[in-house]
């Protein structure tokens, strides 16, 4: 079960409660779940009990238990506990997971990227100043994974060497828009202080996207250094130690086979956080989202890894063929979220 499809599974328990009279409340459009937060449990988490004390007239905690004995009617869901003040945590069935990795690796890179033309027509318009430039071509890649018709205008001549050595591209392009007024956006992040051209591709656009707009990028060469300290080196580490671990297991003669995992419930909790990550980054414009997303899956990665092969005379189990499935899932995750931001996945590091 993907976030957004528990997320319909939510809002149905408060259609059922509304219609069978249990809550008095206008049905929301919409119900948000995220990983839990600190004192939470499971796999996700939805304030929406909190939401509707106040229209309901019910304690949030009254609320929260009307709509988990309608949430436990769902067979994928195998626990809901309710916490804190009237948080809901729902902890899914291990088909659940499964079914997941089988989406990504059916959908692989695209994984998380909307089918189709969304409706949604944006004019880019950005400083010929390189943040901005970098800035604006990630945002392009975004809103298009969301299925948006995007046009990218400059103000200005860019450098060459912005294209020739970042591999950005903002010159007056894109498929025509639409009769519809277009909505027009205009990135204007804190200005690089220094070049990052010497940084080489990857790494220049990682100093220039992993801040916060209104941060100051960091241009030094921190960004290339290979230890634990450096996120970029830990995203671009876990995808290729997945990838290594998938040419190994076929040098031992098995592949993978999605299949239930335990004790990587943080990691299938990111991985399916993933689709609402794409679509936040690209409709709050922001691309350093989509980093430090990639950070935390990286994270959540790497303890998984050690485990995946068989180790000495041990012959490979469907144990050891769901790990790897779940490994190239998040693999998979990475490379697509990298190529998003404009930077490499390579195989090996």
């Amino acid at each position: 079960m993907t976030p957004v499809e528990l997320s319909h599974t939510v809002l149905h328990a408060v259609r059922r409660a509304v219609d069978e009279g249990e809550l008095s409340v206008a049905v929301p459009e919409r119900v948000v779940v995220t990983p839990p937060g600190p004192g939470g449990c499971g796999d996700y988490a939805t304030n929406v009990a909190l939401q509707l004390a106040r229209a309901a007239q019910q304690p949030p905690r009254r609320v929260a238990e009307i709509l988990r004995v309608r949430l436990l009617d769902d067979r994928r869901i195998a626990d809901v506990v309710v916490t804190g003040a009237g948080f809901l945590n729902l902890s899914l069935e291990g088909a659940a997971s499964v079914a997941l990795v089988d989406e990504i690796l059916r959908r692989g890179r695209r994984y998380g990227h909307a089918e189709g033309f969304s409706g949604d027509i944006v004019r880019l318009r950005c400083r010929a100043e390189v943040r901005a430039v970098v800035v604006t071509d990630s945002l392009a890649r975004l809103l298009r994974s969301q299925g948006a018709s995007v046009r990218i205008e400059c103000e200005g001549t860019p450098d060459p060497e912005w294209q020739s050595v970042l591999g950005v591209d903002v010159t007056t392009r894109g498929a025509r828009l639409r009769l519809d007024s277009p909505v027009t956006v205009h990135p204007v992040p804190v200005p690089a202080p220094a070049d990052p051209l010497p940084l080489g591709r990857d790494a220049a656009r990682w100093a220039l996207l992993y801040p916060a707009a209104h941060d100051r990028p960091r241009i030094t060469g921190d960004h290339l250094v290979q230890r634990e300290t450096n996120p970029l080196f830990r995203v671009r580490y876990a995808h290729a130690r997945t990838r290594a671990l998938l040419r190994n297991a076929d040098d031992l003669g098995f592949r993978p086979g999605p299949g239930p995992v335990s004790g990587a419930e943080a990691l299938v909790a990111v991985l399916g956080d993933h689709p609402r990550v794409l679509a936040a980054a690209a409709t709050g414009h922001t691309p350093d989202r989509l980093a430090r997303h990639l950070v935390t899956v990286a994270d959540a990665t790497l303890p998984l890894l050690s485990d995946v092969l068989p180790l000495g005379e041990e012959k490979p189990s469907a144990a050891h063929r769901a790990r790897l499935a779940l490994a190239e899932a998040a693999g998979t995750v990475l490379a697509g979220g990298l190529s998003l931001l404009g930077i490499e996945a390579s195989d090996h590091l």
